[in-house]
């Protein structure tokens, strides 16, 4: 196994707990509506879209993070696959 193998093994694994991880702090769908039946919260605008806005940053960096995983993924298939048949 070569270094650059290696290397790009711990970008994967980095990449892989970063996806998760970004995905545990999404809040459900079922806990925004919480605040209906309770009345939670003041009345501000930033009050009231604080959820959606860090929903709508985590669920950016969620697909950026997946398509930097796919892409590296399918590089080092591409990478492996030349220096298996000597390309």
């Amino acid at each position: 196994m070569s270094t650059f193998e290696i290397i790009m093994g711990i970008v994967i694994i980095l990449f892989s707990i970063a996806i998760v991880a970004v995905v545990l702090f999404q809040e459900g769908k079922e806990q925004s509506m919480g605040g209906i039946i309770t009345g939670g919260g003041a009345d501000s605008y930033l009050n009231k879209n604080k959820g959606r806005i860090i929903d709508a940053f985590l669920a950016r960096w969620t697909r950026f993070i997946a398509i930097m995983m796919f892409a590296l993924v399918i590089f080092l298939n591409v990478a492996e696959y030349m220096h298996w048949f000597g390309l």
